[in-house]
């Protein structure tokens, strides 16, 4: 499905100038000098990114990305929604250029996917029954109180969760947040893993069944900071991503269009690059 979100487009040079878009030489660029849409990729991953009617980009990080493509000059964007765990996959398979779904910028995706640089920095928390009846607030908790976790497949929290002692056999897998909250409930799991943004809107729906642990009870490395996705070869255009994410980024324009989903200021980077967070995360 496309979506014409602009009633009509800016002249893709509005940044650059015609001879440098002509420069332009990764995949994504060829696209759209043929006419052909941005293809953005994202889970249902609420508040990030999701699907709303007809799969239109819902979420913080679609919103945001929307709105640097905006400020770029591009309208022509088709939405391709998957699971969490196919959308590294699937960038590399082309199946879309850009990953929208508030992926944390990690040493090991590094390795797979040009990530922009950050648009936000978040935290991990728990989701546990309402209560905490085995009084878990990190991951040593699982271990010493022989409690099960569960996170999402794909998730950095899997990553967390051995670098703290956990084995893959102690770490349960499901495919999204709805499947964790569901395993939490029926007491399948203890303790439900993954980003604080993703547990408080969990809790919010679960009609008082979970509560999110504090997430300063985990470790400090466990505060992530959040890059949009593209494929090695579409370095050409992640430079001028960048380029008018740094004017977009905290404005008020920004802000008022993510506001709705519970970002705010607090939640914008500090001014660290890609390149460290790639080198210590």
């Amino acid at each position: 499905m496309k979506l014409s979100f602009l009633k009509s487009t800016v002249a893709a040079g509005v940044l650059l100038g015609a001879s440098a878009v002509a420069a332009f030489a990764g995949p994504l660029s060829d696209r759209i000098g043929a006419g052909e849409t941005i293809r953005i990729g994202f889970a249902n991953e609420v508040p990030w990114a999701y699907p709303g009617e007809a799969n239109a980009p819902l979420g913080f990080v679609n919103v945001h990305v929307l709105g640097v493509l905006k400020q770029m000059g591009y309208d022509n964007i088709e939405p391709v929604v998957t699971e969490w765990g196919g959308l590294i996959p699937g960038l590399k398979a082309n199946r879309f250029d850009v990953i929208t779904g508030g992926m944390f910028i990690l040493k090991s995706r590094c390795e797979n996917v040009t990530f922009s640089e950050p648009m936000a920095k978040v935290g991990d928390a728990f989701i546990v029954a309402t209560g905490n009846p085995k009084g878990i607030s990190n991951y040593k908790d699982i271990l010493s109180k022989d409690a099960t976790l569960v996170t999402g497949a794909g998730y950095s929290t899997i990553e967390a969760a051995k670098k703290e002692g956990l084995t893959d056999s102690e770490i349960m897998q499901v495919p999204g947040p709805t499947e964790i909250l569901a395993t939490v409930k029926v007491g399948r799991a203890d303790a439900g893993a993954m980003s604080f943004f993703t547990a408080s809107n969990l809790a919010a729906a679960s009609n008082g069944a979970v509560e999110v642990t504090d997430p300063s009870a985990l470790p400090e490395w466990t505060q992530n900071w959040v890059g949009i996705g593209f494929r090695d070869a579409d370095a050409d255009f992640v430079t001028v991503f960048n380029a008018a994410q740094a004017k977009y980024l905290g404005s008020e324009e920004m802000l008022a269009a993510v506001a709705e989903y519970g970002f705010t200021p607090a939640v914008l980077p500090a001014g660290e690059s890609t390149q460290w967070v790639c080198e210590n995360r």
